[in-house]
């Protein structure tokens, strides 16, 4: 008789916010602080991920005093200078693996994608073991988006070295090192749009804006 596998329950995921890029393609500063509608993009983000994990950490370069009104941990890149998402990640499960001994995952959020699901962490949950370190990434219209990940905390190590010795720090190239699923969301119904849509440029961040002030804000 196969045996039982142990569910994943929400209670033992830290939330990561990569709120750190450069964002060249926006002038440059934070895309997370930005405006859309009387709060900040970041606002919008962590309320929607508040309600999905207990604790959620911030992960972001630089003076740390610019988030401080939202009463967060800010945990920087471990290793290298804005080296891409997957130090993010690694920020985000050194910091479990140091202060959060219940904590076995770590959700990554993107920092300018507010529309992402509201049910994220439960569906990439579901599709992994809590015992077995497979990693699960969001997809949606049959398009993968890596920085929306439920990490184990057990890679932890083999990041760190992954990135110590500069290896790729495209997500995908350390995916494929380990096991992993797909986990597919359908569009927003509430907003008509990728649930994944992200601010990238000035015209994304006024859809962003349109869509609030229309549905929300």
């Amino acid at each position: 008789m196969m045996a039982k596998r142990e569910a994943l329950t929400t209670d033992r995921v830290l939330g990561c916010v990569l709120a750190g890029g450069q964002s060249r393609r926006m002038g440059g500063g934070d895309k997370s602080l930005l405006d859309i509608g009387g709060k900040s993009m970041l606002d919008v983000i962590l309320t929607r991920l508040s309600t999905q994990v207990p604790d959620i950490v911030l992960n972001a370069n630089g003076d740390p005093d610019r988030f401080a009104r939202f009463g967060l941990p800010v945990v920087p890149d471990p290793v290298g200078e804005f080296a891409g998402p997957l130090a993010g990640v690694l920020a985000g499960l050194t910091y479990a693996d140091k202060n959060m001994p219940d904590v076995s995952h770590v959700i990554s959020v993107a920092g300018d994608t507010p529309f992402f699901p509201t049910n994220l962490v439960e569906r990439l949950c579901s599709a992994v073991p809590a015992d077995v370190p497979v990693i699960a990434l969001a997809s949606s219209s049959s398009k993968l988006h890596p920085v929306f990940g439920l990490w184990p905390v057990r890679l932890k190590d083999d990041l760190h070295t992954w990135l110590e010795t500069g290896q790729s720090g495209k997500v995908l190239a350390f995916v494929d090192r380990h096991d992993s699923v797909e986990v597919s969301f359908e569009l927003d119904r509430a907003t008509g749009l990728d649930p994944f849509f992200n601010a990238n440029k000035p015209d994304d961040l006024a859809t962003v804006r349109n869509t609030l002030s229309a549905r929300f804000l």
